[in-house]
């Protein structure tokens, strides 16, 4: 969907909206698919790249669950056969990606399991009011990594998640009906139930938490700013990026980005970023990559990895249909949206 699209809606010029976002186009899911729909395709296809054909657990980050209850990991599970597998959702809105990891990881170090399937996957073209203007900031998308145990130092390898939040910026990212604090509130009056943000505020702290967050994982790792060869950042807003690239002194042309063509993907936009980078190049084994993000909540976190050698040759992107064979996504739904796996190795 091309700002041209969204202008007449919107009240908008396409211009306007590429001038204070980055973003020209981005893919919106079609009548009767979901984020767990998204989800499957993403992950059958990272699980093929690997090699892998199970794995111990499943990881969805999403802020756009197929339904409130239960939880969309089991349904993915069991829709790529791994019923019985170890399978949770991660809510941390834009940084579930990172924060993925982070359990994955833990999961993995604590000897629970040796392998995880982490797929970062959103709708939020679903969740914004149709006639507001941030709606021109959102796509849908979906990617996925498989983790496995391995050594600290084989490439690969996840550093030290670094992880936060501040609750009391709740207001600022948020969605406030569908939940029991509408329920319990007895006024009879149903809460807004379309995404809010607040730009500007959330403009300012997005730069100041990915910054503080990014040197953390950098210091944790023993990496200096001159060290990393690519930064990978949660697909917000371009401007975004080039200020987080500024303040950790990093030439701007290091930090990564699809955003004007895929808008923001909330969970999904790293792992698509990554598929998308590593298949055009931009990625190349052996790179010291810092992943970035910062999301509703308000949450943050950030991690470093050197990007390995992947198991199955480059592909071009392919359409991909959904398993319900009800389902058929429309238009460009499914182009690129659909990444391959890393294998990480952690210590």
């Amino acid at each position: 969907m091309a700002n041209e699209e969204l202008a007449e809606r919107l009240g908008r010029s396409s211009d306007w909206m590429f001038q204070r976002s980055g973003i020209r186009s981005r893919h919106i899911v079609g009548p009767g698919t979901t984020s767990g729909d998204l989800a499957v395709v993403a992950g059958r296809e990272a699980l093929a790249r690997s090699g892998v054909t199970q794995v111990g657990a499943v990881v969805v980050a999403t802020t756009s669950p197929d339904r409130p209850c239960p939880g969309t990991a089991p349904s993915v599970a069991s829709r790529l056969g791994m019923t019985g597998a170890t399978a949770l959702d991660v809510q941390a809105v834009c940084a579930g990606f990172v924060y993925g990891l982070a359990v994955g990881q833990g999961l993995i170090a604590a000897g629970t399991v040796d392998s995880i399937l982490v797929i970062g996957t959103d709708s939020l073209s679903l969740s914004v009011a149709p006639d507001d203007p941030t709606s021109m900031l959102f796509g849908d998308g979906s990617g996925a990594v498989v983790l496995r145990s391995g050594h600290c130092e084989e490439p690969g390898a996840l550093g030290p998640c670094v992880l936060g939040s501040d609750g009391g910026g709740r207001d600022l990212i948020t969605v406030r009906g569908g939940g029991s604090e509408e329920r319990s509130g007895g006024c009879g009056v149903p809460a807004d139930r379309y995404l809010r943000l607040e730009g500007q505020e959330v403009f300012w702290r997005a730069v100041r938490h990915m910054t503080s967050a990014s040197r953390a994982a950098l210091d944790a790792a023993r990496w200096k700013p001159k060290d990393v060869d690519r930064i990978v950042a949660h697909q917000a807003n371009a401007r975004i990026l080039a200020m987080l690239a500024e303040r950790l002194g990093v030439p701007g042309e290091l930090a990564l980005s699809n955003v004007e063509q895929v808008g923001n993907t909330s969970a999904a936009s790293i792992p698509i970023l990554l598929d998308h980078a590593d298949r055009t190049g931009d990625l190349k084994p052996e790179h010291r990559v810092l992943l970035t993000a910062f999301g509703g909540g308000l949450t943050w976190g950030a991690t470093t990895i050197v990007w390995p050698h992947l198991v199955s040759p480059h592909q071009s992107p392919q359409r991909l249909s959904l398993e319900k064979r009800h389902v058929r996504p429309s238009g460009e739904d499914l182009d690129r949206q659909v990444p391959g796996a890393a294998r990480a190795g952690l210590s």
